[in-house]
């Protein structure tokens, strides 16, 4: 072997060796973490590429005659089972024949997941990357196309596909120059894995320039499919019911991470004490939604602890705030699937993941239900996003937390909201169409039923 192919060769013998010895530590994990979030132990040995026969006679079933054209989806979390939602979607306009083999890696991405399938559509986790895993998987099922959604290249994955003949796409793809750095320290085993992918569909130009970067050959911009999103209007009326009930003006902190709730609460509590405090009447209340659901009560113990009353949304009857609810001063939004009615609710919202290190979490969201974000320094994960949201007057930017809650509690008394939140709705309005070209750009890698060698 010559030293150039030897090289790549190895690094990825290496992984698969790494990561067959980690498999029973990789199970106990899934194991672990479904104490907390039962989802993780449903069906654990198709992670292994295991079907049991009920499954299989579901797939075989479905298949028709003709086969119909199978596109596998990948979409981790909750974040990209979102995401892929407008994408499917074009999918289908365009081949309603066409069969749904989604793929998850979390339990919440799972749950949110199943509202995308349609009858003979089929429902899996993704597999775990060693080579026996995922020879399993693509032999079972033989996708026409494979969609991963956003960041998700896999060195077994991106190998065994193009030796099957599977096309790979990496669809709303996204790549932060960290990411890249990281990707080019481990050039052996991601180049390859990069340049196996057949295409990639950049967010940015940006995006576009470093995935090129990192190896792969064919990539187009395409746009962010997440503009494409419409928030149903049953949770859209759910927000705003919530906020008539409140009676005051609420304060989002949408998709908090881990070591960002002290410090709100902090600045929180510091403003409630100070002269510049509105009056009962105009005082806003906070509203935190954590991005991770293992941490609610870890959030819901931080809260108690500053002494402040709080009422937890799963607490509330019939899904409306109650007397004791509307008498908290901090609500804690502790449910699945419910972002939109947040978004709804609030007056403005604090962009969780921007006031640490963190990079940010998707604003587009908040701009298709017409919420004004206000976002701390660190949004590299969604740069140009939150870059054009500034520039259309949807977002505002502050230095750190305690100037954003000083900001939020101004904002909710003044008229700039309004203004902001126009802004807001016709920024996410200009953005919409991605999906449907990527969608045609798909159709166009796609093969006929995969029949290859593993």
């Amino acid at each position: 072997m010559r030293a150039p192919v030897f090289k790549p060769w190895l690094a990825r013998q290496a992984y698969s060796l790494l990561l067959r010895l980690g498999t029973p530590a990789y199970l106990w994990r899934i194991w672990s973490r479904g104490k907390v979030e039962p989802g993780y132990r449903e069906a654990w040995p198709q992670r292994l590429g295991f079907y049991d026969a009920a499954y299989r006679r579901a797939w075989r079933d479905g298949l028709g005659a003709p086969a119909r054209p199978v596109v596998w989806v990948h979409a981790v979390s909750l974040g990209e089972a979102r995401a892929a939602a407008p994408l499917i979607q074009a999918l289908r306009q365009q081949r309603p024949d066409m069969r749904l083999l989604l793929t998850n890696g979390t339990a919440t991405g799972r749950e949110a997941g199943r509202a995308l399938l349609q009858p003979g559509d089929v429902q899996t986790w993704f597999p775990f990357d060693t080579p026996g895993a995922v020879k399993r998987f693509l032999a079972m099922h033989r996708p026409s196309v494979g969609v991963l959604m956003e960041t998700e290249v896999w060195p077994n994955v991106q190998h065994v596909a193009r030796r099957m003949g599977v096309p790979m796409v990496l669809a709303n793809a996204r790549l932060s120059e960290k990411s890249l750095q990281q990707g080019m320290r481990l050039g052996a085993l991601m180049r390859p894995a990069a340049q196996a992918l057949t295409a990639a569909l950049a967010q940015t130009p940006d995006d576009a320039r470093r995935l090129q970067a990192m190896g792969t050959q064919d990539v187009r911009v395409c746009g962010n499919v997440k503009f494409d999103m419409s928030p149903p209007p049953t949770l859209l009326a759910q927000g705003q019911a919530w906020s008539k009930a409140s009676a005051r003006p609420i304060v989002l902190a949408a998709s908090t991470r881990e070591g960002e709730e002290p410090g709100l609460l902090d600045a929180w509590t510091a403003l409630r004490r100070s002269p510049n405090w509105p009056q009962l009447g105009d005082a806003p209340r906070l509203m935190i939604v954590p991005r991770h659901p293992q941490r609610f009560d870890e959030v819901a113990s931080l809260i108690t602890q500053t002494g402040v009353s709080l009422s937890r949304r799963s607490t509330w009857p019939d899904g409306q705030p109650d007397a004791s609810a509307k008498e908290a001063e901090i609500w804690l939004g502790d449910s699945m699937g419910e972002m939109p009615a947040y978004y709804a609710a609030a007056h403005v919202a604090l962009l969780g993941g921007s006031f640490a290190p963190l990079g940010g979490q998707n604003l587009i969201e908040a701009a298709a239900c017409g919420c004004p974000v206000i976002m701390g320094p660190h949004t590299f994960n969604f740069a140009e996003a939150s870059e054009l949201s500034e520039a259309a007057g949807a977002a505002y930017r502050v230095p750190d937390l305690r100037s954003a809650v000083m900001r939020s509690v101004t904002f909710c008394n003044g008229d700039m909201r309004f203004d902001m939140a126009k802004k807001a709705r016709d920024f996410g309005h200009q953005h919409k169409g991605a999906a449907q070209g990527m969608a045609t750009l798909i159709w166009g890698f796609s093969t006929p039923h995969v029949r290859g060698n593993v």
